[in-house]
């Protein structure tokens, strides 16, 4: 196996190497600059409009960057050694007019040619975030959205303990969490936002102790209150997605007729035994929850998981989904649930995904100009198939 000091001289023999006065005047010849340093190497700085592609992901992905091999590239490094590997490679993938930066960044900077300083990411974030930087579809804009966004959980529970996770995780600025709750032994079987220390404590304060310990650059905004018709609009008010984990169906219908006045969408999930469901309904352009369910069943048709048991794991996997379908909604990336009613049996393992459409008579969202006006449902939600206007 060659040494890395052959295989340097054999890229040299292969590839050109120009100085960064021959790229300044190929600048406007529709030339690549092709940055392959690591993330992390970016925050120094890089030069202006370069494309940038880790020597480590190279040959996976530069056909989604440059798709052309006549397409003239100019490689980079921070010193000009791994931009000679990396232009090698590319001329095994078919790339005609691949050349080298000598002396790489360093270089360019020591002559004094402009280049852009990274802005927006810490060096710190950068580490932190590195696969969502390399990803298509997030990168740093994208990663910058996810600082940027409000994401409010409807509940601290089952569902909402995996969704804040990894919404925190993933780096969303800012996680709303309402729950009137304290934690309780009963809940740590499944509620794994929470733990044995925590017996006791509000959820909504456990759950920022543990969140903020994840990461610090995510905000917990804790509500230690039931939504309510009197507050749902002000809680939910200036969030971008609404995650809605409730278990049960008077506060499932209150979100949704509050996300028809502010227009925000809302990720739904529920579970039930060994079985579980998720969607998505985005106020006035799919289907909204009353589209899907216009009645709700009766109490002993839909007991509570204090009632009926859940096992517990099942909350993961749906509230990871509803995690899953809130960074999608803020990034602008893939197909979202909207239409569309993922159901999963844990038993056998299926998933199945249903269709339905939004129903023109639906008596919430049919009339656009006049949303359903809030009401306290009671326990047995009997009343929640039945909507007033204001």
């Amino acid at each position: 196996m060659p040494t890395y000091e052959e295989m340097l001289t054999s890229a040299r023999n292969r590839v050109a190497e120009v100085t960064p006065a021959d790229v300044v005047q190929r600048l406007d010849h529709g030339v690549v600059l092709l940055d392959v340093r690591e993330p992390a190497e970016w925050e120094l700085g890089a030069l202006p409009g370069a494309v940038k592609v880790p020597r480590g992901i190279l040959e996976y992905t530069i056909g989604k960057h440059v798709a052309d091999p006549s397409t003239p590239i100019v490689v980079y490094c921070e010193g000009g050694h791994r931009s000679l590997l990396a232009g090698a490679a590319l001329l095994d993938l078919g790339y005609e007019q691949v050349t080298s930066l000598v002396g790489g960044f360093t270089r360019w900077k020591q002559e004094g040619h402009p280049y852009r300083v990274a802005e927006g990411l810490s060096n710190e974030q950068r580490m932190r975030y590195n696969r969502h930087l390399i990803l298509e579809g997030v990168g740093e804009a994208g990663q910058q959205s996810l600082l940027d966004a409000k994401v409010l959980l409807i509940g601290a529970g089952g569902l909402g303990s995996p969704a804040a996770l990894y919404l925190a995780a993933a780096g969303v600025g800012t996680l709303g969490i309402i729950d009137p709750d304290t934690v309780d032994a009963s809940n740590l079987q499944r509620q794994i936002l929470h733990d044995a220390d925590g017996v006791g404590r509000p959820k909504v304060e456990s759950a920022r102790a543990h969140l903020t310990a994840l990461n610090p650059d995510v905000k917990v905004e804790p509500y230690l209150d039931r939504l309510t018709a009197d507050n749902a609009v002000a809680v939910m008010s200036g969030y971008d997605v609404v995650i809605d984990g409730a278990d049960n169906f008077p506060t499932r219908y209150l979100v949704n007729d509050a996300s028809l006045h502010l227009r925000v969408p809302v990720v739904h999930g529920s579970i039930f035994r060994f079985e579980g469901q998720a969607t998505v309904f985005t106020p006035y352009v799919g289907p909204c929850y009353r589209c899907l369910f216009p009645e709700p069943p009766p109490p002993e048709l839909a007991p509570s998981c204090a009632e009926a048991g859940v096992l517990g794991v099942l909350p993961g996997i749906i509230g990871s989904i509803q995690a899953m379908e809130a960074l999608k909604l803020v990034l602008g990336i893939g197909e979202s649930l909207a239409g569309k009613l993922l159901t999963y049996d844990a038993l056998d393992q299926s998933f199945r995904t249903l269709r339905f459409d939004r129903d023109p008579s639906c008596p919430a969202c049919a009339d656009e100009s006049r949303p359903p006006k809030l009401v306290d449902y009671g326990p047995s939600c009997a009343s929640a198939g039945t909507v007033t206007r204001d």
